[in-house]
């Protein structure tokens, strides 16, 4: 493509070069050999991609868009804002997909993975091809690919909506994340519908204080064009949306709503409740369990009701979804039960763990870690609410990335030891399962949490392969063997 086709559409303060130059590729990494590249100079936390212009040009780079005047020949493009030119050029490049998809996007801390499947269901079960974008990776048409981040860097994203075009999906539902949001990956993408979940406590390492999360979570409603907000008025800052937007309409159990649940039942392997939706009255039998998926069920709904899905057909859709694979999975249920969940923030474990509350009629034991070079100030808030909510906690490892696992352990130990709880220091993971499941007996409820369906364990800079399902199947045969 040539460069001057690249670059439509971007705001740029000069031009400095020939822009009638073949470009073939789009890099944001100088290491990476090109032919005939564009290299973008990002600025990171960490780095400045200004830093690294004459290693792009030595690899392949034939222009490069920078924020600042470069001392080389090669073509410049002097702009603002290279993160808002990031996204153009190469939504330019991959012939502007977004522009053929429509987008239903869900942000939020927590719920976003189960809202989108959800949304994806009912889509696909009325027969409107839907693909989801998200923490557990793509999907669409029965392909899957995995991704680094709930939402993917301009290169992949724009190059993965290019593929489902050519398998005729229609629609995507994507996880928003406030990173996402703070770096303009998806500046130019217009919704159909967005939808918040809820805001508690995460991403303080990076955003500091909640305010600023929270500015990053609402970032996606001032700058991306939107048809239709769908927000929970049961969440403060849910409530703030539906007073301070247009065309918001909003879901809720506590609270006056247009869309809303009554009388939930709830039971180990299913919920039933009645929902309003749009003065329409339904009977809903869910496969999921837990208050908080009724809340995940009530956005998705929602969603696709606005968009023209028949409401007898969204119902449908909602009552034929299986579930998410590690969003509170039950992978062993005999003498006693196993469930496995991503719940990774203090909010996403309290109500994990009362969700399975009225189902042990034993004991709850909670088995989880924190994820290293993260948050650090939840960690004792996490040690406080497994203890107030469980029985017996074991304390190991998730993610230790760069830390040293035993200090990250000693941090969340801070807040069980305030609530009493009986609890144990298990640094190896593995071995932390197998003393919980050792210890379980007739009717109780074991929860390994933090790590959901992920397939490693990040230690000093390397994915290890790791599977908490995995690991509990093997435990229990050998366990089921003595």
């Amino acid at each position: 493509m040539l460069l001057k086709d690249l670059i439509k559409g971007i705001n740029y303060k000069k031009i400095l070069g020939d822009q009638n130059i073949e470009i073939n590729e789009v890099k944001t990494f100088s290491c990476e050999i090109v032919s005939s590249g564009l290299f973008i100079c990002l600025k990171g936390n960490n780095f400045d991609g200004h830093d690294y212009y004459q290693e792009a040009i030595k690899n392949g780079a034939k222009a490069i868009i920078t924020q600042k005047v470069l001392d080389t020949d090669v073509c410049q493009i002097v702009v603002e804002d290279a993160r808002i030119a990031y996204s153009i050029c190469v939504a330019n490049f991959y012939s502007n997909p977004q522009k053929k998809i429509k987008f239903i996007g869900v942000t939020g801390t927590n719920g976003k993975t189960s809202t989108t499947h959800l949304i994806a269901s009912i889509l696909n079960n009325y027969g409107v091809k839907c693909g989801i974008i998200g923490t557990l990776g793509v999907y669409y048409c029965d392909i899957y690919k995995e991704t680094n981040l709930t939402t993917p860097d301009p290169i992949e994203f724009f190059s993965t909506l290019s593929e489902m075009l050519g398998y005729g999906v229609e629609y995507v539902a994507m996880e928003i994340s406030a990173h996402a949001n703070f770096y303009k990956k998806l500046y130019g993408v217009e919704y159909e519908v967005l939808a918040f979940t809820n805001l508690s406590q995460d991403h303080l390492d990076f955003f500091e204080n909640m305010e600023n999360y929270e500015r990053a979570k609402l970032k996606v409603f001032n700058e991306n064009k939107h048809k239709y907000i769908v927000t929970n008025v049961d969440d403060e800052v849910g409530k703030k949306i539906a007073v301070n937007y247009k065309n918001t309409i909003t879901y809720g159990i506590k609270n006056p709503s247009d869309v809303f649940a009554i009388n939930v039942k709830q039971s180990k392997s299913c919920t039933n409740f009645i929902v309003n939706l749009f003065d329409k009255v339904y009977s809903v039998h869910s496969n999921l369990i837990g208050l908080f998926n009724v809340y995940n069920s009530l956005c998705a709904v929602t969603c696709c009701a606005l968009i023209g899905v028949p409401l007898e057909k969204v119902i449908v859709g909602l009552t034929s979804f299986k579930g998410v694979s590690g969003r509170l999975e039950n992978v062993y249920d005999k003498k006693f039960s196993v469930f496995i969940d991503y719940a990774h923030t203090p909010d996403g474990l309290e109500k994990v763990l009362k969700a399975l509350k009225p189902y042990a009629k034993g004991k709850i034991i909670c088995v989880f870690g924190c994820g290293g070079n993260r948050d650090k100030t939840k960690r004792k808030i996490m040690g406080e609410t497994s203890g107030k909510n469980s029985d017996f906690v074991i304390l190991t490892t998730d993610n230790p990335r760069f830390e040293e696992p035993m200090q990250i352990i000693y941090d969340i130990e801070d807040g069980v030891k305030n609530s009493g709880v009986k609890y144990v220091l298990v640094e190896d993971r593995k071995d932390a399962i197998r003393y919980a499941l050792s210890m379980a007996r007739e009717k109780d409820v074991v929860l390994v949490a933090g790590k959901g369906s992920e397939k490693y364990q990040e230690v000093l800079g390397v994915k290890k392969p790791y599977s908490d399902k995995e690991t509990i199947n093997e435990i229990i045969k050998e366990l089921n063997d003595l």
